[in-house]
């Protein structure tokens, strides 16, 4: 309605589509705004404000490019808010943005800015936009979107995916003993936390670079070892913002399915006049993009999801 197209360039200037980037920015600021007014810190306002616009940049730039180009978009707001919270947060500030770090700072009562970050991208944020920062915004994906299993072959039959909620337990259990019973306390900030961050960060990168190469599926780590996706799964049920779309438009050529990084079934639910509800979405728009019917989009509304329609791989 609003808005129109460049046809040289092929740039969608259509400011229908600029809503979310600009939602997405305005709560970050205004979150960063409150965090500095309430505390005193500018940084916070520094912090929070830097992740919002890359994010929002990012999400703009991907609704504006040509199919062709539109990954760009993501791949631009992965690198700048990867690698911001991996260099300033974590080896500037002396932090360790692992979970660990956050079980640590929880434990000491220390609010540092991997607690903040969690409480606000995992527990808090996802109720209202989901699983985003798993497809915009994650530094582990910043690496693991580079390898070349874009086109996953489906998941593991079985209960694989169980396999993270050991690993938060594990993850939370070695903290406990670490603190309880070693005297361990410094997992938190200063340099035992940092050199605890690089060390786990590394195990991550292998680990999942190895599991890629294993499956022949980038989001192999994602699906079954990310610690991280465990509360994103609880909250982001109740996320506002969702992968919609139009029943009669959808001819089930199945395009979507065969790209989607998290092997997410979506013409099971748009042709049940559902939105996408599983848990597992990160809203990375890889749908919406090869929909060649431009049946799918992304929408604001209010459904319980946590129904999880994936596919498996034929064994």
């Amino acid at each position: 309605m609003f808005g129109t197209k460049n046809l040289h360039s092929g740039i969608d200037l259509n400011l229908n589509k600029l809503i979310l980037p600009g939602v997405v920015m305005l709560a970050f600021l205004t979150l960063g705004t409150f965090l500095w007014r309430s505390s005193g810190q500018l940084l916070a306002l520094f912090f929070f404000g830097y992740i919002g616009i890359s994010v929002g940049v990012g999400l703009g730039l991907y609704a504006a490019l040509p199919k062709k180009k539109k990954p760009l978009g993501r791949r631009l707001s992965l690198i700048l808010v990867g690698t911001f919270l991996v260099g300033f947060a974590a080896i500037y500030g002396q932090e360790n943005m692992q979970i660990e770090g956050v079980f640590f700072g929880l434990l000491g009562g220390v609010t540092q800015a991997a607690v903040v970050h969690y409480l606000i991208a995992k527990i808090f944020g996802p109720m209202l936009f989901g699983r985003i920062w798993c497809g915009w915004a994650c530094w582990t994906v910043m690496v693991l979107d580079l390898l070349p299993f874009q086109q996953p072959a489906g998941r593991l039959p079985g209960k694989w995916g169980w396999i993270r909620y050991l690993h938060f337990a594990l993850s939370l259990g070695l903290v406990v003993i670490a603190w309880y019973g070693l005297g361990f306390q410094a997992g938190a900030v200063g340099k035992a936390a940092l050199a605890w961050y690089i060390a786990g960060n590394l195990f991550y990168y292998l680990v999942g670079i190895g599991l890629a190469y294993a499956l022949k599926d980038n989001r192999a780590f994602c699906k079954y070892l990310c610690p991280v996706s465990v509360p994103l799964k609880i909250t982001s049920r109740l996320a506002l913002l969702k992968i919609s779309g139009e029943a009669e438009k959808c001819n089930d050529c199945r395009a979507c399915v065969k790209m989607c990084p998290m092997d997410i079934l979506i013409p099971d639910y748009i042709q049940n006049n559902q939105r996408v509800l599983s848990t597992e979405c990160s809203l990375c728009q890889t749908c919406i993009t090869v929909c060649s019917k431009d049946a799918l989009k992304l929408s604001f509304s209010f459904d319980l999801g946590g129904q999880d329609l994936l596919r498996e791989r034929s064994m």
